[in-house]
């Protein structure tokens, strides 16, 4: 495609959840899996906005007339069910915020107005969303040119959907009022490729900081338009890969309606997994925006901008670059960030410079343990807490234990015992232990070594290291 000749405009918008609690009260941003512990059912309807008009999109919503069940739990309180006034804003989330908008050189709001924004689709129970604009009139660079950042923004997330039927929708208030930093760039963007390239910019500077990671904790969309036609929300990209083809996509079905000589009518539509789209919704207008009556205007001090920017982290790419001169390769690279395990990197490889010893207590270990010790992931990692392996890192360092002992050590915390006993390793007859494998291998023919390892290292646990315990497999094991 001749981008430029059909007049290509694109702008992005980024939802990212932050990893604090929650943006107007003090509940946990926890999602649940376990069954609520009450249900409440409502209806919504559009209401008018400032100047006096209803919201189109608000209004084809409330059309449909359906009722909305709401499931909560301990972890969800009076404000998510809008039967309580919102709480001063999180300053943590707005910290970080701040940090996004110094890293996009953006301008920060001294006094700024929290707004409320009209959704009337029932996944918010005050028919209305809480938003904050922070910043406007950054930027960043791409090999395409410059691209504006229009506004960086502080908002609630909506409750999370359960089920959908003919006439209801059920929702799930957990994720209810978890904040999001909401990047708006300018249509700044030309072609496909610098859309892909903004998207993987903006990602790298917001997994810099404290954000949740994985899927559904942040959302793309991209506004795409050409000469004739009409500005087309996409909305459901998980994938910066998909963009290219989305936007292609769309591009032709605008053209194809220019071809029909049919008008291109502005919506919000869905993207696809197949990088096509369908209709959602009639794009919403600024009839839906007006100030939230329950709070102050927001006041951001100079104080918190210094110590926002004093506090700003290094980029991941940066890390990463770091990280490969330290030795790591890149799939643990990737698990460190993964699992979010990076600031647990840097305080133990204070007790020991050993980094690859360190991602492999920190990534590797706890998952054999837990899978030989038939404890869940979670419930071994709380077990083997930072100081537990701090400890640990410090025994081999004072040679009170052999890095061969380690796993062993942690197994023995998983199992139970406190980690100060733990490291008080019996000596053994490596003899005697050879002995008992080699016996042990006769009694049970034909496997490979490593399905002998997990079987001995079940049957001697405590008695011998793992390092060991292979060496004297791979004697009688071929």
């Amino acid at each position: 495609m001749d981008y430029e000749k059909i007049g290509m405009k694109s702008g992005l918008e980024i939802h990212q959840q932050l990893d604090t609690d929650k943006l107007f009260c003090s509940c946990p941003s926890l999602l649940r899996k376990d069954e609520p512990e009450f249900v409440v059912k409502r209806k919504l309807h559009a209401v008018a906005g400032e100047a006096g008009d209803v919201d189109v999109a608000a209004e084809f919503q409330a059309s449909l007339n359906k009722e909305f069940i709401y499931q909560g739990y301990d972890t969800t309180c009076l404000v998510e069910l809008d039967e309580e006034p919102p709480h001063e804003i999180n300053q943590e989330a707005l910290k970080i915020a701040l940090q996004v908008a110094v890293l996009l050189n953006a301008k920060i709001f001294p006094i700024t107005q929290i707004m409320r924004k009209t959704v009337i689709d029932g996944s918010n129970t005050s028919g209305f969303q809480r938003t904050v604009c922070i910043a406007r009139d950054g930027y960043l660079e791409t090999e395409s040119g410059r691209v504006g950042i229009e506004t960086i923004c502080l908002e609630e997330d909506a409750a999370r959907i359960v089920s959908r039927e003919k006439d209801s929708v059920t929702y799930r208030l957990d994720r209810l009022g978890i904040p999001l930093i909401e990047i708006a760039t300018a249509p700044d963007m030309k072609n496909p490729e610098q859309v892909k390239e903004v998207a993987l910019q903006l990602g790298d500077i917001l997994r810099s900081l404290k954000v949740k990671r994985g899927l559904g904790t942040i959302r793309q969309d991209v506004n795409v338009s050409i000469k004739g036609g009409a500005r087309t929300e996409i909305k459901g990209f998980q994938d910066p890969s998909m963009m290219i083809k989305t936007i292609d996509n769309e591009i032709k079905r605008q053209q194809e309606l220019l071809d029909k000589r049919e008008k291109v009518v502005e919506s919000v539509r869905n993207a696809l997994k197949d990088g096509s789209t369908e209709f959602l919704r009639p794009m919403p207008g600024a009839a839906r925006m007006y100030p939230e009556t329950d709070l102050p205007l927001l006041k951001i001090h100079r104080d918190l901008i210094n110590e926002a920017k004093k506090t700003i982290p290094k980029l991941r790419s940066e890390e990463e670059k770091d990280l490969l001169k330290k030795g790591l390769n890149k799939d643990m690279i990737k698990l460190l960030f993964r699992q979010n395990k990076l600031a647990e990197f840097k305080e133990l490889i204070k007790e020991i410079d050993n980094p690859q010893l360190i991602g492999k207590v920190l990534l590797m270990y706890p998952k054999e343990i837990a899978s030989r010790e038939e404890v869940t992931l979670e419930r071994a990692e709380e077990l083997l807490s930072r100081e537990v392996l701090a400890f640990i890192l410090s025994s081999v360092k004072a040679k009170k234990i052999s890095e061969n002992d380690i796993k062993l050590v942690m197994e023995k915390v998983v199992r139970g015992e406190d980690v100060k006993g733990a490291i008080e390793i019996e000596k053994v007859d490596v003899v005697e232990i050879e002995d008992e494998i080699r016996k042990f291998i006769k009694t049970k023919p034909g496997l490979s070594p490593n399905a002998y390892m997990g079987l001995v290292m079940k049957e001697f646990r405590g008695r011998v290291d793992g390092k060991t315990a292979m060496e004297i497999i791979r004697k009688y094991v071929k």
